[in-house]
């Protein structure tokens, strides 16, 4: 395989000027087909290109429809033992710390080489996460890493109060070198916009608890790190969710009370004057009534007696109290021989 790469290096590249990567990809394949595969083999004495049509081809497997190009990649070994392949972060044993490192990596596996030999093997992470072995972090905190941490937040400190105790509450973890990351970018910040501006992000994000470098980030960014914070306020219990404020509401004073109270008191009284009138309004009517069937009935009573009709009058209660006294008048006519006579007859009787 040496000899290949060598005789290609020599026989093609080698003092050649490409205009990009497309023109030397193309003028390969043609210096592949037409003058490294036709070609004389020195060992062979046949051309290669025929060869591998006739012996090699058939006897090749098909290729795979979707093939998992890897990356290949060099990286160094941070003081918070990780690399960093595709956006994503890689542990590898602390012996390595500050060496560069050859990575292999595809869609399934990231292999880590040191010096041609394999020494750790993660599997793909996605970009933003990471994928820490414990075995490669120190059991205990060892004087080297407490050094680092302990001069990060003092490098923190020296830029402002709150600039240190925000470093010490992200580097506050079980595994603090898994953080410090994190407190360089912090650090980057007050380079970037000054360690005034970067106190004053510091100590709103504190007053709110949000620990986080992204959202120091973006204060700054949209420049809002003065702008004081709306604390959030308490809610009773037991009050509506969707319930305003009792402070939104304009004061009412007692003057205004009275005069509620005072409407009330008439808008009662009025409704029970008018109820009251109605009622004794409907029970005259009632004995009105009454008192006119009542005159009609005596009447009737009146003209059977002056007729000579006995009868008999019946005088019953209507059936509700109040809406007038009705008056049944029953006339009985008892069917007697004196009734059944004829004037001459009843004149001869006598």
């Amino acid at each position: 395989m040496e000899r290949v790469v060598q005789y290609v290096r020599g026989n093609f590249f080698a003092g050649e000027v490409f205009a990009d990567l497309e023109d030397a990809q193309a003028r390969a394949v043609f210096w592949c087909q037409e003058k490294a595969g036709m070609r004389i083999h020195g060992t062979t004495q046949a051309r290669p290109a025929e060869v591998f049509t006739a012996e090699e081809a058939p006897a090749l497997l098909p290729a795979p429809a979707d093939y998992d190009v890897p990356l290949f990649k060099e990286a160094k070994v941070h003081r918070d033992h990780h690399i960093e392949i595709g956006k994503a972060l890689y542990s590898v044993p602390g012996d390595y710390i500050g060496s560069q490192v050859d990575v292999r990596a595809d869609s399934e596996l990231v292999k880590i080489y040191h010096r041609g030999q394999l020494i750790k093997t993660h599997p793909r992470m996605r970009p933003g996460t990471r994928s820490t072995d414990p075995s490669d972090l120190p059991e205990h905190k060892s004087a080297y890493a407490l050094r680092d941490i302990t001069h990060l937040i003092g490098l923190c400190a020296g830029h402002g109060e709150n600039i240190g105790i925000y470093a010490e509450r992200i580097l506050d973890d079980p595994l603090p070198w898994t953080r410090m990351r994190a407190v360089y970018r912090l650090i980057g910040l007050v380079r970037q916009y000054g360690p005034a501006a970067v106190e004053a992000a510091c100590a709103k994000a504190l007053d709110l608890d949000v620990v986080a470098v992204g959202k120091i980030d973006s204060m700054l960014a949209k420049a809002v790190e003065n702008i004081p914070a709306l604390m959030p306020v308490a809610v009773a219990a037991g009050t509506a969710r969707f319930a305003r404020d009792p402070s939104e509401y304009a004061a009412a004073g007692p003057s205004a009370a009275g005069r509620s109270a005072g409407a009330g008191t008439t808008l009662a009284s009025r409704g029970t004057g008018g109820a009251a009138s109605a009622g004794t309004g409907v029970a005259n009517a009632g004995t009105a009534i009454a008192t006119t069937r009542t005159g009609l009935a005596n009447e009737g009573t009146g003209a059977a007696a002056s007729s000579g009709t006995a009868g008999t009058v019946g005088v019953g209660a209507g059936p509700r109290y109040g809406r007038g006294v009705q008056l049944h008048l029953v006339f009985s006519h008892p069917d007697t021989p004196e009734n059944t006579l004829q004037p001459e007859a009843r004149e001869d009787a006598r």
